[in-house]
């Protein structure tokens, strides 16, 4: 990588900073902050691409200023026994398996293996793409249009989390995202499950009895 495309890397992390924080932030002094982000990502972009200020000035409001179908990444660890590891989120308090929105520089596996530790403290590492699905056809209850990611996933740690009776030393960075955390066999989900997730867990367990489990056979996705 280039000095120019590291510094493009950098404002373009920049611009999806700024442009999650406009989208969400309700307090004023968050929202001007942003925009100070946002005006950092287009000027450090001129300065990459060589470019004039005000021959980046016409992307404010088609790229920088409007974030592209938010993508998230979510991880089912399913262990050798089975049982698939879900959180209990602190926002709707449903059950779900782990994840979260990507991060500009990060691949969607990477982000599945992140989220799942920051929110549990266990390691994983996806073996299998499971799908894509849109949050508008797959039961996601959602303010905003989501691509969802899913990976399955193999613990590395043991299966140990920070869940009920796990190793508090793998206490998450996240954890205020999560009231809970454990592992539950295929037949026996808890009922209260969070919709966008119904549908896909039955997915990660059809992914999990192929021939692709492990074996690097499958859908392709870099790691």
């Amino acid at each position: 990588m280039t000095p120019a495309q590291q510094i493009a890397l950098w404002a373009d992390k920049l611009r999806d900073m700024s442009a999650m924080g406009l989208l969400f932030s309700q307090n004023i002094y968050d929202r001007e902050n942003y925009q100070t982000i946002q005006q950092m990502g287009m000027e450090m972009l001129a300065l990459a691409t060589g470019e004039s200020l005000e021959q980046i000035e016409p992307l404010r409001a088609p790229v920088f200023s409007r974030p592209t179908p938010i993508s998230t990444a979510d991880a089912a660890i399913i262990d050798d026994a089975g049982r698939i590891f879900l959180i209990h989120r602190a926002d709707n308090q449903k059950w779900a398996m782990p994840g979260g929105a990507m991060a500009v520089g990060e691949t969607p596996a990477e982000a599945a293996a992140r989220e799942a530790f920051e929110e549990t403290g266990m390691r994983c590492q996806p073996v299998a793409f499971v799908g894509v699905h849109d949050s508008r056809l797959c039961g996601s209850v959602t303010r905003h249009h989501l691509y969802h990611f899913l990976f399955l996933c193999q613990p590395l740690n043991g299966g140990q989390g920070a869940g009920a009776g796990l190793a508090p030393a793998l206490a998450p960075s996240h954890a205020l995202e999560v009231l809970d955390a454990r592992w539950f066999a295929e037949d026996a989900l808890p009922p209260d499950l969070d919709p966008g997730h119904v549908r896909r867990i039955p997915e990660a367990y059809r992914v999990w009895r192929g021939p692709s489990t492990g074996s690097g056979c499958g859908a392709y996705f870099d790691r």
